[in-house]
């Protein structure tokens, strides 16, 4: 199949600025989804009239916060529209960003993510996903976080990685016509290095004049999953650069 047309579901966000940036540099037509493009996922405002003619949906909307409830509820409606709307308007598939390690959450938003994905898959459309670790531009936002001169960050083993490789990896599995071989392992994302999400803020604190203090996370939802490695990527996992102190050097 020819892929010409995409219609990217959470534009606008962390994430999505990248695929349209990779989508658009890459000569396809670009067809940019959020509430501040006129297109509700969670409503069907405008939804029809995006997905008309498009051969690809790629999803990155996501939920705000880390209610699991309300997230559960939010994947829960999006993925049923980007079905029903997708297969009216005649896609292809759909292609969608999600975590490494959701596939082992009990609970919080990886939680709520792991309900994406199976509704994802349970629906009529060929659904493509792709699990990234945390991006480095997580970080930033641990700290914003928190108010003063000292920031708490949970001493955490991850493997950042940054947007604009999660962009570039997911656009190329959109545009991958071959089906994958039953019992193939769904592709994961990562950055080259392998370090604490403590180790890798106080990086940026030292920035920003905030001194990070390492905690262990307790309180936080399978926090002995994550201190165990269960959130880090496998062995068939992609690495893709920069690491985080590079990708911060050009980031001042």
């Amino acid at each position: 199949m020819s892929i010409t047309k995409f219609a990217v579901a959470g534009a606008t966000g962390r994430l999505g600025r990248h695929v349209v940036d990779v989508l658009t540099e890459r000569g396809h037509h670009v067809v940019p989804m959020s509430r501040a493009t006129g297109v509700d996922i969670i409503t069907g405002d405008g939804l029809a009239e995006a997905l008309t003619g498009a051969d690809v949906i790629i999803d990155v909307a996501s939920w705000h916060a880390s209610d699991q409830e309300a997230a559960t509820e939010f994947f829960r409606t999006s993925a049923r529209n980007l079905h029903e709307y997708g297969r009216r308007a005649g896609v292809g598939r759909i292609a969608v960003a999600s975590i490494i390690g959701v596939d082992k959450a009990t609970a919080g938003f990886l939680a709520a993510k792991k309900v994406h994905e199976q509704l994802l898959l349970a629906g009529p459309l060929p659904v493509r996903i792709l699990r990234a670790a945390q991006f480095h531009e997580f970080v930033g936002q641990l700290l914003d976080w928190q108010q003063g001169d000292v920031a708490h960050v949970p001493a955490l083993p991850s493997q950042l990685v940054a947007c604009r490789a999660v962009a570039e990896e997911l656009v190329a599995l959109a545009l991958d016509a071959e089906e994958p071989a039953q019992g193939t392992p769904i592709p994961e994302i990562a950055g080259p290095r392998r370090e604490t999400l403590a180790e890798a803020a106080a990086l940026l604190g030292a920035r920003r004049g905030v001194k990070v203090v390492g905690v262990d996370g307790s309180g936080m939802p399978d926090a002995g999953i994550a201190a165990a490695g269960g959130f880090l990527p496998g062995p068939h996992a992609k690495l893709a650069g920069p690491t985080f102190q590079e990708w911060l050097d050009t980031h001042r």
